[in-house]
C-alpha cells in the first residue's frame, strides 16, 4: 500500500466497531441504517471521521460511493433536512420534502455520516426525518447517537456497532452548554453567525417574525445554511424578503452585501401587494413587450421588467398548463403543453403568413411526437424531445442533432449573426448547436444535476446564457468572455431568463427575482 498507514487505521480503542462498520458497508444485504451508540468521549465521532476517509487514496481499482459528515449538534429538523439536501445535490425545503424528493429521484451515490444526533436541537425530530430516509431505501446513513438511541430509530430495521466495549451506559442528560443564540432580528447577526444556531433560533420562536427577516430566512434556508461568506448570505436573503418586512432591512443587507457578485434589483415573493406577486414562476420568457411569466395556473401574465409590475391583461392557455413558452417575433408567444403539444396565443398584429404556416406545422408534427422543450426565434421553432435530440423547424426544412443522453428538458435560441440553440438535458450537460452543422464534440458545462432550464439573448456585452440546475444552482455565463457567474437562491428553481440589459431574472414557486451582476471589482 502506498502511502502512510497511520492514516487508514482507526482512533485506538475503536478497532472492534470500526472492523464492524466496514462489514456493514461491504453487505449489499444490510440495512441501510448503522447505528454508532456509545457513551460521552468514547470516540464515536473520531471513529466516524475516519470512516469518512478510510479507502479514498488514488488508484483504487473500485470506485466507492463517497462519504459526507454531516454534524447534527444543534440542528433543528428542518436545518438537518436542508444540510442533507445540500450533501445529497437535491433541493428541499422542509423534511418531509426531502423524503418525497429522495423518493423519485436519483441522487448522488452517498453514504451520510450524521454525527452527534444526541446534541440536536430536535433530536427526536431529527431522529424522525432520519428514520424516514432510512425507510425509503434510497440513502446510507451511520448516525452517531448517545447509548439510548431514540425510539424512532430503534424502531426501522438497522443494524448497531457500539464503542462502550460492554462498559456500563452513562445514565442522565448529555452533558454540554448550550451557547447564546444571535439576535434574531438583527441582519448582520444573522449574516455573520453559524447559520444552524440561526434556523434553530428561528424553529424555536415560531410567534415572532422579526420583521419579515425569519420569514426570508427560512425562505431561502438550504442556500442560507451553506458555507459562505456574510455578503453572499445577506443577498441571498435581500432575494427572498417581502415587501411587507422592516423598510430597515432592506438598506442594512444591501449594504452588508456590498461585496457580493451581484445586485437584487427587484424581488416579488408570495403575499406582496405593491406591485402583486404575480404568482408561481414555471417557465419564463422575454418578449418584445416585457417579462413572460406562465405558472400552473394556465395563465401567461406580462411584466414590466423595471419593476416587476403587470402590463395589460393576462393570456390564457388554450392547452391548459404551460410546460414551456417561447415569444414569437411577431408579437405571439409559443406554448408547450404538458403533454408535449404546441399552442398559440396571437398578438394584437396580424401573423405573417409564413410563420402562419410555420407553426401549423410544427403544431402538426408535435401532435404526433410529443416535444418536451420549445424555443422560437425569427423563422425557426426549436424543440426538444425525450430521446435527447434538438429539432430546428425552419422555412425550409428540419435540422436535427442528437445532444443528450435521455430527455431534453430545456432549449433556448439566439438571434446572433449566426443564429445558434443551446439545449440541456436530463444527462447533466448543456450543449451549443448551429442548425445545420455538426454539433460541438462536448458540452459547453455540465455537472451531476439535471437542466431544469435555460435562457440565452443577445446583449451589449455579447450573448448570455442562464442556466438553472435541478440542486439549485443558477449560472449566467457570458459566451464570448467565457465568465460565469453563479447563485443559490434557496427554494427549487423552476425557470431562468436573461434581459436584454444583461439581468439575470429566477422563477420560483414563491419568489420571482431579479438580478445584476456587480460591477467587476466585486465578482
Amino acid at each position: 500500500m502506498s502511502g502512510s498507514p497511520r492514516g487508514q487505521r482507526p482512533p485506538a480503542g475503536t478497532e472492534a466497531a470500526a472492523a464492524a462498520l466496514l462489514g456493514w458497508l461491504t453487505d449489499p444485504d444490510a440495512p441501510r441504517l448503522c447505528l454508532v451508540t456509545g457513551g460521552p468521549e468514547r470516540g464515536k465521532s473520531a471513529l466516524l471521521a475516519w470512516l469518512a476517509t478510510y479507502g479514498s487514496r488514488s488508484g483504487g481499482r473500485r470506485r466507492r460511493s463517497a462519504r459526507a459528515v454531516v454534524p447534527l449538534a444543534g440542528q433543528s429538523a428542518l436545518g438537518a433536512a436542508w444540510a442533507l439536501a445540500n450533501r445529497l445535490g437535491v433541493v428541499a425545503r422542509t423534511p418531509g420534502e426531502l423524503v418525497r424528493v429522495l423518493a423519485t429521484t436519483e441522487t448522488r451515490r452517498a453514504v451520510l455520516l450524521l454525527t452527534d444526533l444526541q446534541a440536536a436541537a430536535e433530536p427526536e425530530a431529527c431522529a424522525e426525518l432520519l428514520a424516514d430516509l432510512a425507510e425509503s431505501g434510497r440513502v446510507r446513513m451511520v448516525v452517531e447517537t448517545g447509548p439510548h438511541p431514540p425510539a424512532a430509530l430503534t424502531a426501522r430495521r438497522a443494524a448497531t456497532v457500539s464503542v462502550d466495549g460492554g462498559a456500563a451506559a452513562p445514565t442522565g442528560p448529555w452533558p454540554g452548554e448550550a451557547e447564546p443564540g444571535p439576535d434574531p432580528a438583527d441582519p448582520v447577526a444573522v449574516c455573520t453567525a453559524d447559520p444552524v444556531r440561526v434556523t434553530t433560533a428561528y424553529m424555536a420562536d415560531p410567534d415572532e417574525e422579526h420583521g419579515g427577516l425569519r420569514a426570508a430566512w427560512l425562505r431561502a434556508g438550504q442556500s442560507l445554511s451553506r458555507d459562505q461568506d456574510p455578503a453572499d448570505r445577506a443577498l441571498v436573503l435581500l432575494g427572498s424578503l417581502g415587501d411587507g418586512a422592516d423598510p430597515r432591512l432592506r438598506p442594512a443587507l444591501a449594504e452588508l452585501a456590498a461585496a457580493a457578485p451581484w445586485r437584487v434589483r427587484w424581488t416579488r415573493v408570495r403575499g406582496d401587494l405593491t406591485p402583486p406577486w404575480p404568482g408561481p414562476a414555471t417557465s419564463l420568457g422575454v418578449g418584445r413587450g416585457g417579462l413572460l411569466v406562465a405558472g400552473p395556473a394556465e395563465t401567461v401574465t406580462l411584466l414590466d421588467p423595471v419593476d416587476a409590475r403587470p402590463v395589460g391583461e393576462p393570456a390564457t392557455s388554450p392547452g391548459g398548463r404551460v410546460k414551456a413558452l417561447a415569444p414569437a417575433p411577431d408579437g405571439a408567444v409559443l406554448l408547450l403543453d404538458e403533454r408535449g403539444r404546441l399552442h398559440t396565443v396571437r398578438g394584437s398584429a396580424p401573423r405573417p403568413p409564413y410563420l402562419e404556416r410555420l407553426t401549423e406545422a410544427v403544431t402538426a408534427t408535435l401532435s404526433r411526437h410529443p416535444g418536451t422543450a420549445l424555443a422560437a426565434i425569427a423563422g425557426s421553432v426549436v424543440v426538444g424531445d425525450r430521446l435527447g435530440s434538438v429539432h430546428a423547424f425552419g422555412l425550409t426544412g428540419v435540422h436535427q442533432a442528437s445532444l443528450h443522453s435521455g430527455r431534453v428538458t430545456a432549449v433556448t435560441a439566439v438571434e446572433t449573426a449566426t443564429p445558434f440553440v443551446c439545449s440541456g438535458g436530463a444527462d447533466g450537460t448543456v450543449r451549443v448547436w448551429v442548425p445545420g452543422r455538426d454539433p460541438k464534440p462536448g458540452p459547453l458545462t455540465s455537472r451531476e444535476a439535471a437542466v431544469v432550464d435555460l435562457h440565452a439573448t443577445p446583449t451589449a456585452a455579447g450573448p448570455a446564457l442562464a442556466v438553472a440546475w435541478a440542486d439549485g444552482l443558477v449560472e449566467l455565463h457570458h459566451l464570448d468572455s467565457g465568465t460565469r457567474l453563479a447563485f443559490r437562491p434557496g427554494p427549487p428553481v423552476r425557470a431562468v431568463a436573461v434581459t436584454p440589459d444583461g439581468g439575470l431574472v429566477i422563477g420560483m414557486d414563491e419568489v420571482l427575482v431579479l438580478l445584476d451582476p456587480a460591477p467587476q471589482e466585486n465578482r
